[in-house]
C-alpha cells in the first residue's frame, strides 16, 4: 500500500528535532497554532510525505507519526504494518497546554508565556501523544482521552470507559466495551468486553513476540488477565490471570498448559473455589449476556 499525505509539523527551534506531525484526514494544508510557537520555542511547516510500503519499517519521526495516524484512522489494523524501531524515532515530549515541547524546554516555555495569562498544564511526558489531539474516531466514546494513545485502532461502536487504556498498534475490530488494558498487538473482536481492571499481555510485555487477541462475544472479567488468545464465546472469571504456562484442568480431568488452549472458542476459565485448580469448561456468550447494544450505538 502506497500512502501520500500532507502534514503540519512542529520542530524544536534550537535543535531542529521534529516534535510531532499532524496529518489531517483531508490531506489539506491545515495549520495549528500554539503559544510555544508564538514565543519561538517551536516552529512549524508543512510537509508532504510518501510511504512506498508499510511492510518496511519507518525511517523518520515524520513517517512514524503518519503510521500512527493510519492506525487511529482505521486505515490499517494492528499488526498489519511494520513498526520496528518506532520508539527510537520518537522524541520524548512534554505535552503541554501551550503546545508540545522538548522536556528540556518546559521551564523556558513557562517563563516566556508568563505575560499571556496562561496557567501551564503538562498532561504527560511521553513519546506518544493522546489520540484525540490528532484523530477523532467515528462512533466512539472515550471516557478519559489521556488513556488512549495515538496509534490506537478503535472502530465505530467502541466504548472506552474511564479506567480503560488502549495503547498504539492495538484496539478493536468491532463494537466492544473496554474497561481494562489493551496493550500493543492486541485485537478485541466484535461484541466483546474487557472488564474493569482486566489486562491483556501485548507484544511489549517483557519483550514478548506472542500476539494475543480476543474473539467475538467474549468476556474478560473484572481484574482478570490473559497471556493467551481467546476464541469466540469465551469467558475468563473475574480476578483470574491466565499466563501461557498456567495449568488448566479439563472436564475429562486431563491437565494442559493454557498455551495449548490459546485461540479455542467456547471456554469458561475459572478457579475452583474449593480445590484452587484452574478449570476450563464449555460455555457460550449466554452465560454472561453479551454487550448492551444501547451503550454502543455512539451516534
Amino acid at each position: 500500500m502506497k500512502i501520500s499525505r500532507i502534514g503540519h509539523r512542529y520542530i524544536d527551534s534550537e535543535s531542529e528535532k521534529t516534535i510531532d506531525v499532524w496529518f489531517p484526514r483531508s490531506s489539506k494544508k491545515l495549520k495549528r497554532s500554539c503559544l510555544a510557537e508564538k514565543v519561538g520555542i517551536v516552529k512549524s511547516d508543512f510537509i508532504t510525505l510518501e510511504i512506498e510500503s508499510l511492510d518496511s519499517p519507518p525511517q523518520s519521526t515524520e513517517e512514524a507519526y503518519l503510521r500512527l495516524h493510519l492506525l487511529s484512522e482505521c486505515v490499517v489494523k494492528p499488526n498489519e504494518q511494520n513498526l520496528e524501531g518506532i520508539f527510537s524515532l520518537l522524541n520524548n515530549v512534554a505535552w503541554t497546554s501551550a503546545g508540545p515541547v522538548l522536556t528540556s524546554k518546559v521551564d523556558e516555555l513557562r517563563d516566556l508565556i508568563s505575560k499571556e495569562n496562561h496557567h501551564l498544564v503538562i498532561t504527560s511526558i511521553d513519546k506518544f501523544p493522546r489520540m484525540t489531539d490528532y484523530v477523532i474516531p467515528d462512533g466512539v466514546r472515550i471516557g478519559d482521552a489521556d488513556r488512549v494513545r495515538l496509534g490506537a485502532h478503535l472502530v465505530p461502536g467502541t466504548t472506552v470507559m474511564h479506567e480503560g487504556f488502549v495503547n498504539f498498534n492495538a484496539g478493536t475490530i468491532g463494537e466492544s466495551m473496554i474497561e481494562g488494558r489493551v496493550t500493543p498487538g492486541v485485537i478485541v473482536g466484535k461484541n466483546s468486553d474487557v472488564g474493569a481492571g482486566a489486562s491483556i499481555m501485548g507484544t511489549l510485555s517483557g519483550g514478548g513476540k506472542q500476539v494475543n487477541s480476543i474473539g467475538e462475544r467474549s468476556l474478560v472479567g473484572a481484574n482478570a488477565g490473559i497471556g493467551i488468545s481467546l476464541g469466540d464465546e469465551c469467558i475468563v472469571e473475574a480476578g483470574l490471570y491466565i499466563t501461557a504456562g498456567t495449568k488448566i484442568k479439563l472436564p475429562d480431568d486431563n491437565v494442559v498448559s493454557a498455551r495449548d488452549l490459546s485461540g479455542q472458542s467456547g471456554l469458561l476459565y475459572r478457579r475452583n473455589s474449593q480445590t484452587g485448580a484452574v478449570e476450563a469448561l464449555e460455555t457460550d456468550s449466554s452465560r454472561w449476556g453479551g454487550l448492551n447494544t444501547n451503550l454502543h450505538s455512539n451516534d
